[in-house]
């Protein structure tokens, strides 16, 4: 039996459809700023540059990952969107708080997105410390925002 390893690659190397008619709802947490708005920043881009126009960017921001839910949530119902993508960052650190609040976040996003009519896209970064993160928001492993925005747009279409 033979092991995959897995690179940083995009997720793959298809062309992603054109984005110039569609419209995308973010939903972003505040908690760990530095990380999430710099995959707000990779995937607001990553939009604009498959032809989405800014003013169908909506970005909305909440305290934390675990009003993300909420967020994505709210957006599924009240916005005109094409997909949801849903940003966020869990450090672990030396409490459970870590384990509760990741899968909260992972469960109540996938509830969310099987009920939905709309694609929430997730994009929540749960890492073991802070240069993990960092090196997903940007770093050496790129930017996971870009590819929440790719994977949105591929979503939109499908």
């Amino acid at each position: 039996m033979s092991t995959q390893l897995y690179s940083n690659a995009p997720v793959d190397s298809a062309p992603v459809p054109d984005a110039s008619n569609m419209t995308f709802g973010i939903v972003v947490a505040d908690w760990n700023s530095e990380i999430t708005h710099a995959l707000l920043e990779g995937a607001t881009s990553t939009l604009l540059k498959h032809g989405t126009v800014p003013e169908n960017i909506h970005v909305k921001h909440v305290p934390g990952s675990f009003e993300l839910i909420y967020g994505a949530h709210q957006m599924t119902l009240h916005g005109e969107y094409d997909a949801i993508i849903v940003l966020g960052s869990v450090i672990r650190g030396e409490t459970p708080h870590f384990e509760y609040i990741s899968q909260g976040v992972t469960y109540g996003l996938a509830r969310i997105n099987a009920k939905s009519e709309i694609p929430v896209i997730f994009g929540v970064l749960t890492t073991d410390d802070w240069q993990q993160a960092k090196d997903r928001s940007g770093g050496k492993y790129g930017n996971k925002g870009e590819e929440c925005a790719v994977v949105a747009i591929r979503m939109a279409k499908f």
